[in-house]
Parts: C-alpha cells; sequence; structure tokens
C-alpha cells in the first residue's frame, strides 16, 4: 500500500492541504471517518465504489467527495491507483461554481461541474502519466486553470479558528455572540464557504479530538463530560455514527 502526500504549488497553498498519491495491488475493503476537508479523487488505473448495506456502488473514476458526519465503507480493485487532492476548510469555493453544501454527504462525478470532453482529456493524461511527479503536476496545473480570485469570508474564517480553539464544543449561541452576527446568515455564509453548518462541522471537529486525544487511561465519561456531553447515551449514539463503533469497542480495536 502506498499513501504518499505532496505539499502543493504555492498559488495553491491557501486552498489546498495536500495531494496525494495512493496505490495498493490488493483489492481491500477499509473504512473511512469524516473529516473537516472536501476531497477530489482521479482514479488512473483500477477502480472504487463504496458499500451500502452490503450493495457496492461504483464511483466515478473522477469526483468529489463532499463533508460527511458519518463513516463510510470503500472497495478498491487491485492495482488501483489514484490522486487525492484535500481542500483546506472553505478552500474548495475558488474551484467550483457550485453550492458546496449540496455535496454533504455525497460523492458525485467531476463531469458534472466541466465538460464531459475536457474531463476526458484530463483523465487520459493522468493515465499516460509515467511518474507520480507527473501526475501531481498534471493534477495542479487542472485546479490552477479553475481558481477564482475568491476573498475569504472574514466571520467565517473566525468561526472555523474559533470552533478548532474550543475543540468543537463552543455553542452556536456563544458563536454567534463572540461573531457579532445572527445565527441565520452566519449559518448562510458557513454553509456555503465550508460546505455544512457551524454545529455539524462543530460535531466533526469535536469527536474527530477526542479519537486524536484519546490515551487507554482516559476514562471514557470523563472524555464525554469533558467534551460537552451532556450524557453518556448521547455521547454513545453520536460517536457510534461518526465510527461505526460504541467508543469502548473502537479503542479496544
Amino acid at each position: 500500500m502506498k499513501f504518499d502526500s505532496y505539499l502543493p504549488a504555492d498559488e495553491l497553498k491557501p486552498y489546498v492541504k495536500a495531494i496525494v498519491i495512493s496505490e495498493s495491488e490488493t483489492e481491500q475493503t477499509y473504512k473511512v471517518l469524516p473529516d473537516t476537508s472536501m476531497v477530489i479523487g482521479f482514479q488512473y488505473k483500477g477502480n472504487l465504489s463504496y458499500v451500502n448495506k452490503d450493495v457496492e456502488i461504483p464511483l466515478s473514476s473522477s469526483g468529489i467527495t463532499g463533508l460527511r458526519d458519518s463513516f463510510r465503507i470503500f472497495k478498491n480493485s487491485a492495482g488501483i491507483g489514484s490522486v487525492l487532492v484535500y481542500f483546506k476548510e472553505a478552500g474548495a469555493v475558488p474551484f467550483f461554481n457550485h453550492p458546496i453544501h449540496e455535496l454533504f454527504r455525497e460523492s458525485i462525478s467531476l463531469d458534472n461541474f466541466m465538460l464531459k470532453s475536457e474531463l476526458l482529456i484530463l483523465e487520459e493524461q493522468l493515465c499516460e502519466a509515467n511518474s507520480d511527479n507527473t501526475r501531481i503536476a498534471i493534477i495542479e496545473r487542472f485546479l490552477i486553470s479553475r481558481m477564482k480570485e475568491t476573498p475569504p469570508d472574514s466571520v467565517v474564517m473566525t468561526a472555523l479558528s474559533l470552533i478548532y480553539k474550543s475543540k468543537g464544543t463552543i455553542r452556536i449561541k456563544e458563536l454567534t455572540e463572540q461573531l457579532n452576527i445572527s445565527q441565520s446568515p452566519l449559518e448562510k455564509r458557513f454553509r456555503r464557504a465550508v460546505g455544512t453548518s457551524p454545529k455539524k462541522f462543530a460535531s466533526i471537529v469535536r469527536i474527530k479530538n477526542i479519537i486524536q486525544q484519546y490515551k487507554q487511561t482516559d476514562s471514557l465519561t470523563e472524555i464525554s463530560y469533558e467534551a460537552g456531553f451532556y450524557d453518556q447515551s448521547h455521547f454513545i449514539k453520536e460517536f457510534k455514527t461518526f465510527t461505526g463503533n460504541t467508543p469502548e469497542i473502537f479503542f479496544k480495536k
């Protein structure tokens, strides 16, 4: 299994976290947990699908995946090769003339956002490329050609900072008070830039932080209260939606 991460070109650094080359020689089924980034994937060899209730649903060879609040099971064919573009929070907006909040929980083919003829040329170039550096350069040129000068929304960027600073525990009322904005316009601007509501984004950050900071000596009861959950049942339910397991089973694994 290969999963090599590269920093993007300087022009893309304000918007893109990383560009990844992922390859696997064997067929695999694996779980992907929710994240705070939107992702574009290009399969230059092999095929990818996701599994829903034991049914395999093929994915387009070039597609974009929006934010999710629950895990997803993927299955790749043997000999798969992919280029993955991980956007920063609010980083996808300059590249798509589309309300990105509509991509929440969705994986959609890129031909919904560009001419199919142009996409076929891009896919052909990736398939013919003979090195990782060449594939990355192709994707960088593609992204730069689509990039529009879009100044970041200062209110949304401050909201993101406050959510991360609180480890996802900040309440929406507190957020709006600190930003001096009412809830409705904040939610509208946040969805447009980030791809989901501030509350949902904070819940993703909260569970991610619990997973990243967990130590075997920690008490799950204390963790849940420190993370702002009112009771254990609420914590277990949200954690299971996120990971597919209860906290006890997840951390045992």
